[in-house]
């Protein structure tokens, strides 16, 4: 005879899985959030005119 279904160790398990995504997806956005602030602050910013306005 089969084993009865353990409802509540198979939503435990759904449910750390879909966290586990949750935290590598946010991991992987953090990620590339600070891989574009860094290539951001790595990019000198264009120095304005000898008439104080910014160049076009």
């Amino acid at each position: 005879m089969a084993f009865k279904p353990n409802y509540n160790q198979q939503r435990a398990e759904r449910d750390r899985n879909k966290q586990a995504k949750k935290d590598s997806k946010l991991r992987e956005r953090e990620e590339a959030a600070q891989r574009r602030k860094s290539e951001q602050d790595a990019a000198p910013a264009p120095a304005p005119d000898a008439d104080g306005s910014q160049p076009a």
